[in-house]
C-alpha cells in the first residue's frame, strides 16, 4: 500500500510541530517531520536508535557534538547513538525533513539539559 502524509498516522510534538507516521516497525521507524519557523526539538540523544534525517523542503539546522550543521534540500545527516542532538529550524518558513531510525526510538530518548 503506498504512504503519504496524507493517510499517515498523524501526531504533534513540541511546538506546533508535526509527524506522519511512514514506516512503524519495531526495527525501523520512518517519520515524515514538519517544523513551523522558529521552533526547536529539545536536545536529546537515543540510548540505541542510529538515526537520519533528510531535509526535503526548507532549511533545518541540527546541533550536534556542540557543532551547527546546516542542511538545505536533499542534504541530510547521521546521528549515532549516544550522540546528543537537536533539530532546529532557524528559518522564517516550514522545514520539512525525514527523521530515519534504526531501531525504533521510541522510549529510547534520554533529554539532555
Amino acid at each position: 500500500m503506498k504512504i503519504s502524509k496524507q493517510n499517515a498516522e498523524h501526531y504533534l510534538w513540541g511546538d506546533q510541530c508535526d509527524g506522519w507516521h511512514l514506516v512503524q516497525k519495531n526495527e525501523l521507524s520512518v517519520i515524515h517531520e514538519r517544523m513551523p519557523a522558529n521552533t526547536s526539538e529539545v536536545k536529546h540523544y537515543h540510548q540505541q536508535s542510529r538515526q537520519f534525517f533528510f531535509v526535503l523542503s526548507g532549511i533545518g539546522t541540527m546541533e550536534m557534538e556542540g557543532k551547527e550543521i546546516v542542511l538545505h534540500p536533499q542534504e541530510g545527516v547521521e546521528v549515532p547513538p549516544l550522540v546528543p542532538h537537536q533539530m532546529f529550524n532557524k528559518s522564517n518558513e516550514d522545514v520539512e525533513f525525514l527523521v530515519i531510525s534504526q531501531p525504533i526510538s521510541k522510549g529510547d530518548r534520554i533529554v539532555v539539559d
